[in-house]
């Protein structure tokens, strides 16, 4: 009987001990979290409910149950997701008392401190997720003794200092990014180690260096982004190993002098290939010829480089290209007519190269396709009938090409299109009136074109029209006066055309109405006086002698020069006037300045109020006069034009002697 109750007692005794122990470790667990608590600042009180109750063995787990714990079975903290709270402040060195911890998640708060080296001792932690934060120093020591360490994501903060070495010792790691910081320094050589690796991200530090040949050894690397960085040299050969190898992104790394040479051919033989982008470097040759006939490739980005050659014709081989970005090159040969067939195009950017030929074909059947930027290069031929058929195409420029052709009847009236730039394309023809609905178009730039005719009066059913330029063309007619109802119109470029006639009364009365230039036409009478005419600016009026009021001189002294000029006791009728004696009066004021009397200057774009005198004179013979010879218009328009240039010149009686009907 008394053996018995000895043995009960040792029990009890043994069981209250053990029981302690216990709830003294969940207690200082809890006292862990509160000292975490303590170090934040919790402006939106999200842990409210991290309060101990009255001590007891009631209240042993309540720590599982405050926002963000997890706890395993035996009431031991084993995950910590305080992610999107907000949180300012530091984390308490006593987060390294959390022995039983395997996931921890503060991401996307407003830590701006260091993280404490005590996280070492979190032996069981799988994983780390401390992104979009502003962590700053030097990245925690010890973590690389962490056997079970998978997932590293430091993305977004402010560390600085060298990459971390002993993370080359966590060779459980599968996912390790750093991208986003002020890392200096090389990769480290001990990152050959890291054999389980799927996820490396570097991008947007300082690194210096050459891109290490021992990243072609890590075989289940899947991810590469060692973009915005200074590395110099040529991308590994190696890298065509890398048999899971989806995403290859080395972007932005033409900081240094220091050229990357050519791409290594190895890059084509990457079976699973989804995105390779290389923009903003200084490679040299061209992309590999087989890019995109073995692999499922999705992204290609290699704009703003010094690549040349054709471009491959097997990038959408396997029916996946979406983007394709090979602007700010020099490429050269036709565009692929194999891309007028590839469904999944969504975005063409070929811009800025020296690609020849025709526009392909087909490009206008494809549904997905969203941009077409082909703008400076030397394209000819004309505009296929398909792409005015686009139901997809948002954003189409063609412009400084050589098209020679006119524009599709329908490409204005596409449902999508929101911007469509042909300027200085060598197109050509009239634009009908026939502009029935261009529901997103904001941007319409037709300008150093060869188009002539009237102005369509149907432009205004474009309600989302921003942006309007029709300069240096050959339009004749007057300004229709529906475009004074355009109800987003803020830009109207109207210049270096032949329009006549008045400016339409309502035009000024455009609320929207920001930036108008009409210059260099051949309208005539008052201006009109509200809106935008009120502080607009005489030189987005000049080269119209018949304009007069506002901000030009006023109507009652303006001479008509279209009817009668008096000059020396000699009356002039312009109406009589052929333009054969109009080109001998450009001859004589433009031979002394011969290589002022070229098409090229007179086209150019350059601003008029940057041409010295005789060149703006000569420009005008040659546009209004040069231009029309052979024509059935008469003198009468074009001396309107040059007429009040002449007396930089020539003594007046020179010019009537000039312009009589002699040869």
């Amino acid at each position: 009987m008394r053996a018995s109750l000895v043995l009960t007692l040792l029990f009890l005794c043994s069981y209250n001990g053990l029981s302690r122990i216990h709830v003294g470790s969940l207690n200082d667990e809890a006292s862990a979290l509160l000292s975490i608590k303590k170090g934040l600042i919790d402006s939106s009180n999200y842990l409210k409910d991290w309060e101990l109750p009255v001590t007891g063995l009631e209240s042993e787990f309540v720590h599982c149950n405050w926002t963000g714990v997890s706890c395993n079975s035996n009431g031991e903290v084993e995950k910590l997701d305080l992610s999107n709270m907000n949180f300012i402040g530091s984390v308490s060195d006593d987060i390294g008392k959390l022995h039983n911890l395997v996931v921890l998640n503060i991401s996307r708060n407003g830590f701006a401190s260091s993280l404490p080296n005590s996280m070492s001792n979190l032996t069981l932690l799988t994983t780390l997720d401390i992104n979009h934060n502003s962590f700053n120093g030097s990245f925690p020591t010890g973590l690389g003794r962490i056997v079970g360490l998978t997932y590293i994501n430091a993305y977004s903060n402010d560390f600085t200092g060298f990459l971390p070495e002993d993370l080359g010792n966590a060779t459980s790691l599968e996912t390790l990014d750093l991208r986003g910081s002020y890392f200096e320094g090389t990769i480290p050589s001990c990152y050959k180690n890291l054999q389980k690796l799927k996820f490396l991200g570097l991008a947007g530090n300082f690194l210096t260096g050459r891109i290490p040949a021992m990243l072609g050894q890590l075989s289940s690397l899947e991810t590469i982004i060692l973009g915005y960085n200074r590395f110099v040299g040529k991308i590994p050969r190696e890298f065509g190993n890398l048999a899971n190898l989806q995403y290859l992104d080395l972007a932005v790394g033409n900081l240094s002098e220091q050229a990357f040479g050519e791409i290594p051919s190895s890059i084509s033989k990457l079976k699973n290939l989804k995105l390779l982008s290389l923009m903003c470097n200084r490679f040299t040759g061209s992309l590999p010829m087989n890019l995109g006939k073995n692999s499922p490739l999705q992204w290609l980005d290699a704009s703003t480089n010094l690549l040349s050659g054709k471009i491959p014709t097997d990038l959408c081989s396997n029916g996946n290209l979406s983007r394709l970005n090979l602007f700010n090159n020099a490429f050269s040969g036709p565009i692929p007519i194999e891309l007028s067939t590839c469904r999944s195009l969504q975005r063409v950017r070929l811009q800025n190269n020296l690609i020849s030929g025709v526009l392909p074909n087909g490009l206008g059947k494809l549904r997905k396709l969203q941009r077409l930027d082909l703008a400076n290069n030397s394209l000819s031929g004309k505009i296929p009938h398909d792409i005015g058929l686009s139901t997809s195409l948002a954003i189409i420029d063609l412009s400084r090409n050589r098209f020679q052709s006119s524009i599709p009847l329908t490409i204005l009236s596409m449902p999508n299109l929101e911007s469509f730039m042909a300027s200085n394309s060598g197109l050509k023809g009239v634009i009908p009136d026939r502009i029935q609905d261009c529901p997103s178009l904001s941007l319409l730039d037709l300008s150093h074109n060869h188009f002539s005719g009237d102005i369509p009066g149907s432009i205004a059913s474009c309600k989302k029209l921003v942006r309007l330029n029709l300069q240096n063309n050959q339009f004749t007619g007057e300004i229709p006066k529906a475009i004074s109802t355009m109800p987003t119109l803020a830009i109207l470029d109207l210049s270096n055309n032949s329009l006549t006639g008045s400016i339409p009364d309502n035009i000024g009365s455009s609320l929207a109405l920001e930036a108008l230039n009409l210059s260099y036409n051949l309208l005539e009478g008052p201006l009109p006086t509200i809106g935008v005419f009120a502080t607009m600016k005489p030189d987005d009026l000049a080269g119209n002698p018949g304009l007069c009021g506002g901000v030009l001189r006023s109507c009652s002294h303006a001479s008509s020069l279209n009817k009668i000029v008096h000059t020396k006791g000699f009356i002039v009728d312009f109406s009589h006037i052929p333009l054969s004696a109009c080109g001998r009066l450009c001859r004589l004021c433009c031979l002394p300045a011969i290589d002022y009397v070229d098409s090229a200057i007179f086209t150019s774009s350059t601003p008029w109020t940057l041409l010295s005198d005789r060149r703006r004179f000569c420009r005008l013979c040659y546009l209004y006069v040069v231009d029309s010879v052979g024509s059935d218009i008469r003198c009468s328009t074009s001396v309107v034009m040059i007429l009040p240039h002449l007396n930089l010149f020539l003594p007046s009686w020179v010019v009537v002697d000039l312009l009589r009907d002699e040869p």
